[in-house]
């Protein structure tokens, strides 16, 4: 019988695509795939190391894995094993730790699965991570993480993604559009694009700092693609999101009117304590120049409260600043203190219960805005892509333009595309009635 290996993917979009190549990998070596919350011979855990949240859940997820085989192999890979490798190591049935130019080798590192003594550390100098490797996740059968980039060379000072994922480097623009020709014969009818930072796309194609395409290139040439219907751009900084980029998603074919902007703060002197590469006038123009071409596009913001030197005038320049902004809904971040990171060694600690304060006061904010943006598209005519699940009797999915949606369970909708009137909310979602169907 084939062993069975079993993964667990912590963090972004992008720990996703890349948990579904390295399970690939697997399957080339006649492992089979099972549920992490089964019996397997080996379980992967991809870690993050975006928030505290994330390195505190790694050991939850250990004990989950022994409790269904006490005996399993259990490896650790990701940008929390790149970071701290022997803190992973040093967990209770952590058997293998893989860095950041090692993942993808892993079925290299195993042998005969035997639990080891101690945590084997594979890990790089991060500065060795300087080539590429593609990813995209077909696991779930409606929409599609592909992986265009990855690594920064942006120096935020509370970030460690350049610690945990080096350089800024892109995948070579014809790859790209080979693996979403591969994706659209999966029958998945929706792509996200994902990346560290996909506005630099194009930097390191040549594994260097040459490239001969821009992230507006490839906008443009994966709109051109075939059987895909929906393309959709995970996040973008603000500096990096051009005019010409967003011009072209208005008249596009595929690409959905959803944009999702890191803002981090309201308050330009924490801008620029955070090393931003923009100002919140900057934020103010993009997201008018969004809403001027489309109107009823949905922008996503990312936001950090309690870094150091926040003081409450600062914030309230933060919650007043994104009040009057014509955005869709807020990622709400507490500030939490990384190794070797500058903002670490700042003057000006926020004390945890005023983060959470803040962070409290945000969400709230956030609520409020998604309600409002719902409310500006009832009675209109949308494209409603629906999922796959059964939820309490109901099969919920979304616009193209991010409002998500509820109707009575019907198997027969899962993964097929309607054109739909939105009439009210319920309960935080919006009901439906069919125009017509797309026969998608």
């Amino acid at each position: 019988m084939n062993k069975k290996v079993a993964f667990y993917t912590l963090g972004c979009k992008l720990n996703f695509s890349e948990t579904s190549t390295i399970a690939r990998n697997f399957n080339d070596e006649d492992f089979d795939r099972v549920d992490f919350s089964e019996y397997a011979d080996i379980y992967v855990i991809n870690t993050c190391s975006v928030t505290e949240n994330a390195d505190k859940r790694f050991k939850t997820v250990v004990k989950q894995a022994q409790k269904h085989n006490p005996n399993a192999f259990v490896a650790a890979v990701g940008c929390y094993a790149q970071l701290k490798p022997q803190e992973l190591a040093d967990v209770h049935g952590v058997d293998l730790v893989l860095g950041a130019t090692e993942k993808f080798k892993i079925t290299d590192y195993i042998n005969d699965l035997s639990k080891n003594d101690f945590g084997e550390v594979h890990s790089c100098e991060i500065e060795d991570a300087d080539f590429y490797v593609g990813s995209y996740s077909i696991g779930d059968r409606t929409r599609a993480f592909l992986k265009v980039q990855d690594g920064c060379d942006y120096k935020c000072t509370y970030c460690t993604i350049p610690l945990a994922r080096g350089i800024s480097r892109s995948d070579a623009l014809e790859n790209v559009i080979q693996n979403a020709y591969k994706i659209s014969k999966q029958n998945i009818k929706e792509i996200v694009l994902t990346g560290v930072n996909i506005g630099d796309y194009g930097k390191g194609e040549f594994g260097n700092k040459k490239h001969a395409h821009t992230f507006l290139d490839l906008v443009k040439a994966l709109d051109k693609v075939e059987g895909i219907e929906r393309l959709r751009i995970s996040s973008i900084e603000p500096n990096l999101l051009k005019n010409e980029t967003i011009d072209l998603v208005s008249n596009s074919r595929a690409f959905v009117p959803h944009f999702h902007i890191p803002l981090q703060s309201g308050s330009n002197t924490i801008l620029k304590k955070m090393k931003r590469r923009y100002m919140r006038e900057l934020y103010v123009d993009r997201v008018l120049k969004i809403k001027e071409v489309m109107p009823h596009a949905c922008i996503g913001v990312d936001v950090i409260v309690g870094f150091p030197g926040e003081t409450d005038a600062h914030f309230l320049e933060t919650y007043n600043f994104l009040t009057d902004l014509d955005i869709s809904y807020l990622h709400v971040f507490t500030y939490s203190e990384r190794d070797n990171t500058e903002a670490a060694d700042m003057a000006g600690i926020v004390p945890s219960n005023v983060r959470t304060k803040r962070s409290k006061m945000l969400r709230g904010l956030s609520v409020k805005k998604r309600r409002a943006f719902y409310e500006s598209q009832l009675g209109s005519t949308r494209t409603v892509l629906f999922e796959s699940e059964n939820k309490a009797g109901y099969i919920h999915g979304f616009t193209e333009n991010y409002v998500k949606v509820k109707t009575p369970w019907n198997p027969e909708l899962v993964n097929t595309l309607h054109e739909v009137e939105l009439t009210a909310i319920d309960d935080g979602l919006v009901r439906l009635e069919f125009v017509e169907s797309l026969a998608i």
